[in-house]
């Protein structure tokens, strides 16, 4: 599985709108998201996490805006997260007056076009959501719901608004955690969509059972496996014999935690077991499980533990 772009612009120079992804030119139904973000917003994002399919989400900080966003080749899902502020939005003789707040999201359906009046910054995080992902969670939750998103302009949701919100900070530095997280929060957030924002709301089922024990502990292996590739959600969700919806919510009947969280329990453990157990430097356990860099290891055994690598080992040793 290719892996995601993941960029931290405050280490370099703003691309310009053209740098961000290759092939930008727009096509008869509008620029990827990530382009016409770039192009709009005339800065960088504070972070992104790109996947080769299509799929994205980012944070942005960006001016006060007056401007058009053009027709985009994905769904655009916002999550405000700065300041009580006014605005408005203007799609051709319709205007829409609302009050950014924590709590409010805004949807930009794939292919609209619309003018935006925001007369202060922003902080927002974003979801590139291309049309044939949400076609395929509506596809394996087995309903036949029309997939078409209404048009949201700061719209009460603090469910949806929390679990983007969520992406900003959880990003680890990890490529196997990163991913498994970044493509379950996709998928959860595509259900939520479908539940709340479309003409036709879809109600899912409740989960009815969970994973065979010889299917779970294949599962379980896998996840224990070194390779990024081993775990990733559609190999998990492939050898089951399972959509990637049905797996992980049966995956967390059977545990109590998304694949995610068993994966990041489970290298928490392996942390503490070479902390306590060797004397591998920091840096080398970091590197042992995956972690970009110590920094980032390090904050993610923070965020678990409430210490730092260091602290922990000499508390226990």
């Amino acid at each position: 599985m290719s892996k995601p772009i993941l960029r931290d612009p405050s280490q370099e120079d703003p691309p310009a709108a053209s740098e961000v992804r290759q092939g930008n030119v727009p096509t008869a139904d509008g620029r990827p998201a990530d382009v016409e973000m770039a192009r709009v917003l005339r800065t960088a994002p504070l972070r992104m996490a790109l996947d080769p399919s299509g799929g994205a989400i980012a944070h942005w900080k960006h001016e006060p805006l007056h401007d058009v966003v053009e027709p985009m080749t994905h769904h655009v899902i916002m999550a405000y997260n700065g300041s009580m502020q006014r605005m408005e939005r203007r799609s051709g003789r319709s205007v829409a007056i609302g009050t950014f707040r924590p709590g409010v999201v805004i949807i930009i359906p794939e292919g609209s076009s619309s003018r935006w009046d925001i007369p202060k910054p922003v902080d927002v995080v974003q979801l590139y959501l291309p049309h044939t992902m949400l076609e395929r969670v509506a596809r394996e939750a087995d309903t036949a719901t029309p997939t078409n998103l209404l048009e949201r302009t700061a719209h009460p949701d603090p469910i949806t608004s929390r679990l983007l919100l969520t992406a900003a900070d959880a990003m680890e530095g990890n490529g196997a955690l990163d991913t498994l997280f970044r493509h379950q929060l996709t998928d959860l957030l595509a259900t939520r969509l479908l539940a709340a924002h479309t003409g036709s709301p879809t109600t899912f089922q409740p989960t009815m059972g969970g994973l065979s024990p010889k299917v779970l502990l294949r599962a379980i292996e896998r996840l224990r496996s070194d390779s990024d590739a081993d775990v990733s959600l559609a190999a998990l969700a492939s050898d089951a014999g399972l959509s990637r919806f049905h797996f992980c919510r049966a995956f967390k009947e059977s545990t109590g935690l998304s694949p995610h969280a068993w994966l990041r329990q489970y290298r928490l453990e392996q942390a503490m077991q070479m902390l306590r157990d060797t004397d591998a430097s920091v840096v080398s356990v970091a590197a042992a499980l995956g972690y970009a860099s110590q920094t980032a290891f390090a904050a993610a055994f923070r965020r678990l533990t409430g210490e730092t690598p260091s602290d922990w080992r000499r508390r226990v040793r």
